[in-house]
């Protein structure tokens, strides 16, 4: 904990001409919506490219909070209780608190970084070590500018050790990196591809990297890539190579991998001495990261049975939150692979978002190795259970029942000394309309409580990948010109993933406007709790009444529609549709006249937007058409905006215009598939993320014999001997008929399996024969990383929106989030 006046020194930060009022802080605030702690909070208003924290100051200081560092001096009579610290730049300022909060403190620092790799590293050394060492690591994966930071904030006198990863997009940035992080040892995990448009070339992207390793003491690497071999040689840091290629530069020799069903057997030399361990894992990147441990651990001295025993346990890092249906009307936050207070604090941040209404529940397992002691633990657990307003805690584990020596007499809580007798339990705990957060380390075995809750559906499911989605919104938004907004469509269902979840979501990221395409679809969204701006695309006449309830601004077409909103008296705007070309909806140019002359009449009538629809924004060989639709809109939004006397909102771009038409953005940009991960341009500068997977499971495999056909109609055929697996997912779900007879395949760890004879209404047969590790139960993906949308659309003969809106309702939804 910190003065102000020590921040205010460390910063050099110029203030308000005013003494500094008394204050101590304990956390740093990015975000006005996570305000939890006011009192306690330093508010960093950090300018972005669609959003500047300094127009949340008055929001923020009427939630509680009193300190500021901000890069601009808002007028101070009107925050009368504030400590404003004027910086040249609010992140830079976040980075140097930082970097003084880590010089103030001796522990053994480990830095990681890589393409890829980071984060499943950085977790299975905490797996590894947490019994030798009272460990902080990085959340999840909290590697950037800001997240790097805010890890380092968390180091307290009693960890010694930490666990920090690095991640960059552009040069510049890992020095900055390496001043806060300031690590001893270095792992270097490998270099892939992404972020490659950053920089110049591969061999640049690899230099930057290294920087974090500057000043380490030791840097542990895989010495197979001779570009990186040839770069890390130049550190002059101690290393400790390895290798699966015999390279005589290594320190340590990994033989051939045995890879079996489901576990690997790896044997290596290691200073003339021969060490064995078993992973329970057979792909190339889990090996190669358990290879980074195990050459750590065996610098650190950990004894080789040691060593052996625990990678034999190492668990899959779950780096997402899922977010399931629950019985009762409940919600339930599976979040059951860790337990230390950052990740419960960002579980019940996650809550708060997603909580609408319902009674707010933790089911909390004991948090191992947290390095403080029990009663600073879970006083500290409490002050977060009260601080984001929990009302009933489940604590599973002895030591959880300190949690009663701090929370308030009368607290509804429940304590259970294993997860059996939790389970048994169940019915009794009677949930009802709840979010329930479920936050476990991973030996408490939790997923079994979110299965018992959950509601019974269909086996197959859509999961739902809101980082990516939020991911692929900050792309489009990084292409923006300063000022333009952002439409969002939400429309059936939100192309499938849930319109409800991707609304909430969007609004938590401040999209200016969400689209619907029916009224009803608005209506449910204002139910759900959503109060941004809505458009509806097609507004039926009968519904503007209700309309004019829920505040949803309508389109309007055509003169008729616009008699009949008169007749209404809707008290809110309108956009107005303007057919450049489409020749779908809107007034076409010898309309305008009349539409004119009715807006003259009725002055009264708040037009919000004017827009029009391109028809071939992402073909270049209609671009002159493009080019001449942009010119017809323009010359009647000029027409329109003259006769009103003011000048409404202007948009014409959808996803594949954003990037190929910049000079069309206007005051608005409508951004639709693009944001569910689909670039049909190909032209933006970052790639975007897989945000819907369809998956299924094997329901039964089975042994037919040569000669023996397959499903209805016979058309599949065995021709020998063949293992195969009937999959829970049909034509009513979303699986078309089209994808039968072998043209398309799914994936079963990490192979493909074509699908055999018909489709069925419910299922489908694939073949196994060439997959003998698969078992029933397994995880079947129809699409989403591997194979893609585009293969199965491409197969189908439509496009991936016909595929995301042709998902099934009764396909279960799971939202993940990273």
């Amino acid at each position: 904990m910190y003065s102000i006046e020590a921040i205010q020194h460390i910063l050099q930060a110029k203030t308000a001409d005013r003494p500094l009022h008394e204050a101590q802080i304990e956390h740093l605030l990015l975000d006005s919506r996570q305000i939890i702690f006011a009192e306690r909070s330093l508010f960093f208003a950090i300018k972005g490219t669609q959003h500047d924290g300094h127009q949340f100051i008055s929001a923020v200081y009427q939630a509680g909070v009193r300190n500021f560092v901000l890069t601009e001096l808002p007028e101070p009579h009107a925050f009368p209780d504030a400590n404003f610290l004027v910086v040249p730049n609010a992140i830079a300022a976040l980075q140097q608190i930082a970097t003084h909060h880590r010089q103030q403190f001796s522990l053994r620092v480990i830095g990681i970084t890589g393409s890829n790799g980071k984060t499943t590293v950085k977790e299975w050394l905490f797996q590894l070590l947490y019994a030798n060492y009272a460990i902080i690591r990085s959340p999840r994966s909290f590697n950037s500018q800001i997240g790097v930071p805010l890890s380092v904030w968390n180091i307290q006198t009693q960890h010694e050790l930490g666990i920090f990863e690095a991640g960059i997009s552009r040069p510049g940035e890992m020095a900055n990196l390496a001043k806060i992080v300031q690590p001893q040892i270095g792992i270097f995990t490998m270099l892939g591809e992404a972020h490659n448009e950053g920089f110049a070339s591969k061999q640049a992207k690899l230099r930057e990297k290294l920087q974090l390793f500057t000043a380490v003491e030791l840097l542990i690497y895989c010495a197979d890539d001779p570009a990186i071999q040839a770069e890390i040689q130049a550190l002059p840091c101690k290393k400790l190579s390895w290798s699966l290629e015999q390279n005589p530069n290594a320190d340590f020799f990994v033989q051939n991998p045995e890879i079996f069903l489901s576990h690997t057997h790896l044997e290596g030399n290691f200073q003339g001495q021969s060490h064995r361990i078993t992973l329970p894992f057979t792909d190339q990147a889990a090996i190669e990261n358990a290879i980074h441990c195990w050459v750590l651990l065996l610098h650190l001295g950990i004894k080789a049975e040691q060593i052996a025993e625990r990678m034999a346990q190492l668990e899959p890092v779950a780096m997402r939150m899922e977010l399931l249906d629950g019985q009762n009307d409940c919600l339930i936050i599976n979040d059951t692979y860790n337990a230390d207070l950052s990740s419960l604090r960002l579980g019940l941040q996650w809550m708060r978002q997603h909580e609408h209404g319902r009674k707010r529940s933790l089911i909390l397992s004991e948090i191992l190795q947290s390095g403080s002691t029990q009663k600073q633990l879970y006083q500290k657990i409490s002050r977060l259970i009260e601080g984001y307003q929990v009302e009933r805690v489940i604590g599973v584990g002895a030591a959880t029942m300190q949690l009663q020596d701090f929370l308030p007499e009368g607290f509804e809580q429940n304590y259970f000394e294993n997860t059996e007798h939790l389970l048994d339990a169940l019915l009794q705990l009677d949930f009802q309309s709840e979010i329930i957060l479920l936050k476990g380390a991973r030996q408490y075995h939790l997923e079994k409580i979110a299965q018992a809750l959950a509601r019974q559906v269909h086996q197959a499911r859509l999961e739902v990948n809101l980082s990516a989605l939020a991911h692929n919104l900050r792309a489009y938004q990084r292409c923006l010109r300063p000022g333009v907004r952002t439409m969002v469509m939400v429309k059936a269902t939100a192309y499938g993933a849930g319109s409800k979840e991707v609304a909430r979501l969007l609004e938590h990221l401040r999209v200016d406007y969400c689209c619907v395409a029916y009224a009803d679809e608005g209506i449910e969204l204002r139910q759900a709790g959503i109060s941004a701006p809505i458009m509806v695309l097609n507004p039926e006449a009968g519904a503007f009444e209700q309309m004019r309830q829920h505040r949803l601004e309508p389109v309007v077409y055509s003169l008729e529609q616009l008699r009949n909103l008169r007749h209404e008296a809707l008290p809110y705007g309108i956009h107005l549709s303007i057919d450049s070309g489409m020749h779908r909806l809107g007034f076409d140019s010898h309309e305008l006249p009349d539409l004119l002359g009715y807006l003259r009449q009725h002055p009264a009538l708040q037009v919000k937007s004017i827009y029009t629809h391109l028809a071939a924004s992402e073909d270049p060989q209609h671009d002159a058409f493009t080019h001449e639709q942009a010119r017809r809109f323009q010359v009647a939004f000029e027409q329109i905006s003259t006769t009103l006397g003011y000048r409404p909102l202007q948009h014409a771009l959808n996803s594949n215009g954003i990037t190929r038409f910049p000079q069309y953005q206007q005051d608005m940009v409508r951004l639709g598939i693009g944001l569910y991960g689909i670039d049909v341009s190909n032209t933006l500068p970052e790639p975007l993320q897989v945000v819907l997977s369809f998956k299924a499971t094997i329901s039964q495999i089975k042994e037919v014999a040569a000669g023996e056909t397959i499903g209805y109609g016979r058309r599949a055929q065995a021709h020998s001997l063949m293992r195969t697996g009937t999959i829970s997912v049909g034509y009513a779900d979303g699986l078309r008929r089209g994808a039968g007879n072998g043209a398309f395949q799914v994936q079963v760890r990490g192979k493909k399996a074509p699908i055999l004879g018909s489709v069925c209404m419910d299922m489908s047969m694939i073949d196994l024969s060439h997959i003998p590790e698969a078992q029933t139960g397994d995880t079947v993906e129809i699409f989403g990383l591997d194979p893609s949308v585009n293969e199965l659309a491409q197969i189908l003969g439509t496009i991936p929106y016909e595929v995301f809106t042709g998902i099934s309702p009764r396909v279960k939804r799971v939202y993940l989030q990273e």
